[in-house]
């Protein structure tokens, strides 16, 4: 049967496998997909993290107009 996912091989320590098989059967899933759950949580909290560092850039270089010296057209 054909994927979409693609499928990849790392190599970890046997910390991590154990804490994989851990969770994996606490979550009554199987590793691969804890590891990929976990990876792209991993993901998104790297870009959460990327994008408030680029808002909190932002928020300091940012320019503020009061109200009164807008112009409205």
């Amino acid at each position: 049967m054909a994927t979409t996912k693609k499928r990849i091989n790392i190599s970890v320590g046997k910390s991590t496998r154990t804490a994989l098989n851990l969770l994996a059967r606490r979550d009554e899933v199987p590793v691969a997909t804890k590891a990929a759950r976990l990876l792209e949580e991993a993901l998104e909290l790297d870009e959460d993290i990327r994008l408030g560092a680029f808002v909190k850039n932002r928020l300091h270089s940012a320019r503020f107009v009061k109200d009164r010296d807008a112009v409205w057209e």
